[in-house]
């Protein structure tokens, strides 16, 4: 029973550094008469180490009546983008070179999309990466978006507050 909450609390605390998403909303793709639509959904997330990053990622889910039920096992398509909204004052010397910042299941089973964030010194750029579990003819379906770090004044911080 000790092993049992053990496992339990580490996999919390493997899960309390990546974010969650919020879901803005779906567009539906392929019509079911009887069932529901296949569709693609947007969701948005806040790096949780880097305060001023918001990715939005978009991933096609399947129709069906699995869908309500949780069952369907959804295709790897996705996008993400990924960008500066706010003063980013992290020292990027104290983050990972590599880091998962986001991890969503897409399957009952063991089918998960996730985004890292790999630190480019040279060029002052955080690159996200967002990858499938799910093995694809070898190679895993993937993604990348780039927030180069630029300076935060207050005029930009105003402009970005009216929008």
């Amino acid at each position: 029973m000790h092993k049992i909450a053990l496992f339990a609390a580490l996999m919390l605390l493997a899960l309390a550094g990546t974010a969650k998403a919020d879901d803005l909303g779906c567009i539906s793709t392929t019509f079911r008469l009887l069932s529901p639509n296949d569709k693609v959904c947007v969701s948005d997330f806040e790096d949780p180490r880097v305060p001023g990053v918001v990715c939005h990622i978009s991933q096609a889910r399947k129709g069906g009546w699995g869908q309500p039920l949780g069952l369907n096992e959804d295709p790897s398509n996705f996008s993400v983008a990924c960008r500066q909204v706010g003063p980013i004052t992290v020292d990027l010397d104290k983050l990972p070179d590599k880091e998962e910042t986001f991890t969503e299941k897409t399957s009952i089973f063991f089918k998960a999309t996730r985004i890292y964030r790999v630190i480019d010194k040279k060029h002052n750029t955080l690159v996200y990466v967002a990858v499938s579990s799910k093995l694809i003819n070898g190679s895993p379906a993937n993604a990348v978006s780039t927030v180069p770090i630029m300076p935060w004044s207050t005029a930009a911080a105003a402009a970005a507050a009216v929008r």
